[in-house]
């Protein structure tokens, strides 16, 4: 569990306050503190998601809306995508990032919670959360409510951060994020915090095997995960069962 500031009522007004303040930033940073692996990790994560031409698909802490864009590449002029987010700041950002695309009639932005989604059962043909699971007041009230959203035979996809294995590359990828990262990220953006939340929020997240565990002891069927650039992220997919 992340320690939260004394001026914060819970980890969701941290959360919400932390990505208002660099929702300017965030595509940017996202994309140079990854070494530009951010780009290939979201297409790698809606090619899992079993997402066709004409689908209907939904992206869950949207953010700036680049996982909701990659969305909608695939379900082309035929299909909708929609994305959610707690956070108008990144929210409006979206809206600009969607604006620069082919897509702008092909995907609705919705403001809501991702532990209580305003949709009903068996809308969408996949749901993914990207760079997200982490900061969700409630883990496994969020995979649920995705699996709930979902068509039987549905996919449920998480790309987040992981924890990477390989021993030397595991001690320099610890001290990157210990170390450099919030540095860069304060110059970045000009403050103090956000990035040094990254660190304390990876180090408390469970390992990848156990968020597997969690997908299969939710319902969701062949929950399996994938290790991406040495373990820095890991891309989690389970079915929604049919009944």
């Amino acid at each position: 569990m992340v320690d939260i500031p004394q001026q914060y009522k819970s980890k969701e007004e941290y959360v919400h306050h932390i990505f208002s303040s660099i929702a300017h930033r965030y595509d940017l940073l996202n994309t140079a503190l990854s070494f530009n692996q951010d780009k290939y990790w979201r297409r790698f994560t809606v090619q899992k998601s079993g997402l066709q031409a004409g689908g209907f698909g939904l992206d869950v802490c949207c953010g700036t809306g680049m996982l909701a864009i990659e969305q909608a590449r695939v379900v082309g002029p035929a299909g909708k995508v929609v994305g959610l987010d707690f956070c108008e700041n990144m929210l409006a950002v979206a809206r600009q990032n969607i604006a620069r695309t082919p897509y702008q009639n092909n995907i609705e932005l919705v403001q809501g919670n991702a532990v209580d989604l305003p949709f009903a059962d068996n809308t969408f043909d996949c749901a993914t959360i990207g760079f997200a699971l982490r900061n969700v007041p409630d883990i496994e009230q969020t995979i649920r409510e995705m699996a709930r959203v979902v068509k039987p035979g549905g996919k449920v996809v998480s790309l987040e951060l992981s924890k990477p294995s390989w021993p030397v590359f595991k001690q320099l990828y610890y001290l990157y994020f210990d170390y450099i990262l919030p540095v860069l990220g304060r110059i970045g953006v000009g403050l103090d915090g956000p990035y040094s939340y990254l660190p304390r929020s990876l180090k408390s997240f469970p390992h990848q095997s156990e968020i597997r565990d969690l997908f299969a002891r939710l319902g969701l069927q062949d929950a399996c995960y994938y290790e991406l650039t040495g373990g820095i992220v890991s891309v989690h997919v389970g079915t929604v069962a049919t009944p």
